[in-house]
């Protein structure tokens, strides 16, 4: 868990970096635009250029239209004894007091130069401690909306302009439509109708013209103040690390310091706690051990928090509230493995300190337990180094010192049940590999090569080899034979030079066969002669049939007899 936090943490330091500084480029490439930007529409700089003059007589004359049309609509409805017509018209009446109001704001906007909504008298606001939370965070969050507030309107602008252009040839169409239809008809009544329609569509086509002119302009305006993107590039690097960079990288320099004030005292903390440097630490070094490292982190964070405020930079003090929000969500879902892992490092988990526990079917010593954890096996003479997440759900026991680590060492010479015979070159808990009589290597998964219960034989091993005598020697078969029969093999070890690794010797009677009558020789040999553990076998045999020949002992075969 705390590997993952961390690089939530990184993930999340790199995006807020990379936050502020597009946030920093944004606010000095962002035009005089609505400063809460909740319209998305740009406060207009204050200019007596033709452009604005030519826009503010398009709307004085839109107005004058909008005006006689509702005066035409409030006529009609005062006649009018329908009453789905009133509903019409007053439905009409709306929408075109609706335009009308709208137009009265834009030329205020035009002329003033400012957004006048800005001087609107605010309502009184009642606590509301979510209302709070969203005020704090809301810096923060305008400067992410305003990093694509440019692109975002501009884009509103074209789809504007693209409207208007695909509807004013249907409005010019359908003033078309009307024209001929009073040219071609004779009806005085039909011909009035049509003629109090018609001056309601040209107002229509007028508007429409109007707003595509505004929008157009607007494109217009916005091309002409943009700079090449070197400019912009290098304005927005120098406005960035005169500003936030700045207090980023004051923020970063005083996290340094704190951790390295808090680094020096807790090396000047462990010269005075008893046990802290000790191989296995109590349990209040561990204790004091991790809260030293929470307490590390929480300042970290308060130190962030509190430059920001000093530099009066909210944007960057609402990133940070938001960044620390991001981290308590995340550790809210990891918390009780967080919990786990904490009594892991305290020492009073399922995995302990000093003790023994299994991981890939492998035993291990557990060294120290740590944000990366260290297990060793003596016998592999292997060291891991884990993440303390690896540790979570397993256990370890006390030990006694006697326990085997593994059935083999390094050189170790071994026997497996598929009958490979060889010495153990290189081991871990991935992979053993043997070397066979002749220079043959073999190499086994460390389960497959444990599931073949390997039979170590480089401490000390026995031959056990049968052998069998005839049944016209069975008066001596229990006692001279078995006598003579030893003197000759302990004679013939001593000769090749095996004495000096035979550790036990014996020649029993074992059991009397069908054929013959059955003894076997049990020789115990040091592990030095393991590589030759074939070759002791043979000898052996052989010279159990020098015996037979020197003392005129039959050696049967399988015999089939038949009564009649």
């Amino acid at each position: 868990m705390m590997r993952s936090l961390n690089a939530f943490i990184i993930l999340l330091f790199i995006l807020f970096c990379f936050t502020a500084a597009l946030a920093s480029e944004t606010k000095s490439e962002v035009i005089p635009l609505k400063q809460e930007q909740t319209e998305e529409k740009p406060v207009q700089v204050e200019s007596k250029s033709e452009t604005s003059l030519k826009m503010l007589y398009s709307i004085i004359e839109l107005k004058k239209n909008l005006s006689q049309r509702i005066k035409e609509k409030n006529q009609i409805l005062e006649k009018s004894s329908s009453d789905a017509e009133k509903e019409l018209l007053k439905t009409e009446l709306e929408k075109l007091d609706k335009q009308l109001n709208d137009s009265a704001v834009d030329f205020e906007r035009i002329a003033t130069g400012i957004d006048t909504g800005l001087f609107a008298e605010k309502k009184a606001e009642e606590f509301d401690w979510k209302d709070e939370l969203v005020g704090l965070i809301k810096p923060g969050i305008q400067e992410i909306k305003r990093l694509t507030v440019r692109a975002r309107y501009k884009t509103k602008l074209k789809d504007e302009l693209s409207f208007y252009q695909d509807l004013s040839p249907v409005a010019s169409q359908a003033i078309q439509n009307i024209d001929e239809l009073i040219s071609q008809t004779k009806d005085k009544d039909l011909k009035k109708d049509l003629k109090k329609l018609l001056p309601e569509w040209k107002s229509i086509e007028k508007q429409i013209l109007n707003k595509a002119e505004m929008a157009g302009m607007r494109l217009a305006e916005m091309d002409s103040e943009e700079k090449s993107i070197i400019e912009t590039s290098q304005n927005s690097i120098k406005n960035f690390f005169r500003t936030r960079g700045l207090f980023l990288f004051i923020a970063f320099i005083a996290c340094l310091g704190v951790l390295f004030f808090l680094r020096l005292f807790s090396r000047l903390m462990v010269r005075f706690i008893p046990g802290y440097n000790s191989k296995y630490r109590p349990f209040h070094a561990r204790l004091l051990s991790l809260l030293s490292r929470i307490f590390a982190f929480i300042m970290v964070f308060l130190v962030i928090i509190f430059v920001f405020y000093m530099v009066e930079d909210w944007v960057l003090l609402s990133l940070t509230i938001i960044f620390i929000m991001g981290i308590g969500w995340a550790a809210k879902h990891t918390l009780p493995q967080f919990w786990h892992q904490s009594r892991l490092m305290l020492n009073i988990g399922s995995v302990r300190e000093g003790e023994r526990m299994i991981y890939h079917g492998v035993p291990w010593l557990v060294k120290n337990i740590n944000v990366f954890s260290e297990l060793e096996n003596p016998y592999l003479e292997v060291k891991l180094r884990l993440p303390i997440e690896e540790l979570l759900g397993k256990t370890s026991r006390p030990f006694n010192q006697h326990e085997p680590w593994f059935p083999c060492k390094r050189n170790d010479w071994v026997i497996l049940s598929d009958g490979t015979r060889g010495v153990v070159t290189s081991l871990s808990h991935e992979m053993v590999e043997l070397v066979q009589r002749g220079g043959a290597h073999k190499t086994y998964q460390t389960s497959d090569f444990l599931g073949q219960a390997p039979l170590n034989i480089s401490v000390n091993f026995r031959l056990k080899i049968p052998f069998g005598i005839s049944y016209n020697l069975q008066k001596d078969s229990t006692g001279s034979v078995l006598e003579i029969l030893k003197a000759h093999i302990k004679e013939q070890i001593e000769k090749e030079g095996y004495k000096k690794n035979l550790l036990n010797l014996g020649v029993e009677f074992q059991q009397a066969g069908a054929s013959s009558l059955d003894i076997v020789v049990l020789a115990d040999f040091k592990g030095e002669l393991a590589p030759l553990y074939k070759r002791l076998s043979r000898s052996i045999q052989r010279w159990c049939v020098d015996a037979c020949t020197l003392n005129n002992w039959e050696i049967p075969f399988p015999q089939l007899t038949i009564h009649k």
